[in-house]
């Protein structure tokens, strides 16, 4: 027999549900506390910009019948370097003065696309139970400078979710961290 489906989430449930599987997910894999907290939720028709510094967008591939929606989650580029530090099992000195790079090498690269699949897959486990024919996979990363909106696959003027979250990452002060996600509405309607 098979089980009875779960009722859809909200966009506010469903963003909710992504930030703390996000944040379960990281913090068992890097072995540090992840707080997000402070969540603001956007309907917007235009990709969000971070501001100040440059981030690093884990971009997410999600199926929508014959095209890829994209999405993703920018975060500021010493808070992307610290996540990949820690998976890389980096003491915390060490992780600390790292935070520092302006350019990443081989490990760190690596390490930034292996998070980037954590991150798919954690967005994954919550999107299954909305979109339950559609799979989400990881589109890679980018480096992207301060208030320039992150390169999706993504139609002018479609609507987006946008979700803006203070992150904290073990002792380090907390950033914005912003979770961008195609409408879920518009993944629907391409099932049929």
């Amino acid at each position: 027999m098979a089980p009875s489906p779960l009722p859809p989430l909200d966009d506010h449930e469903l963003v909710q549900c992504v930030l703390a599987r996000i944040a379960t997910d990281l913090g068992l894999i890097l072995d540090r506390e992840l707080e997000l907290d402070g969540f603001v939720l956007e309907h917007v028709r235009a990709r969000p910009a971070g501001k100040g510094q440059v981030h690093i967008s884990f971009k997410l591939g999600i199926d929508a019948g014959d095209e890829e929606e994209q999405g993703c989650l920018l975060v500021p580029l010493p808070e992307a370097i610290t996540l990949a530090g820690y998976l890389m099992m980096k003491e915390d000195d060490e992780v600390a003065r790292e935070r520092t790079r302006q350019d990443l090498d081989g490990p760190y690269k690596e390490a930034m696309l292996e998070l980037a699949k954590v991150l798919a897959a954690c967005c994954q486990s919550v999107l299954e139970r909305a979109l339950p024919d559609r799979a989400v996979r990881s589109a890679g990363c980018q480096g992207v400078r301060p208030g320039v909106r992150p390169a999706l696959t993504y139609r002018e003027g479609d609507r987006l979710l946008v979700a803006r979250v203070r992150a904290r990452l073990a002792a380090f002060e907390p950033r914005e961290w912003i979770l961008v996600l195609p409408d879920p509405v518009r993944l629907l309607e391409t099932v049929s």
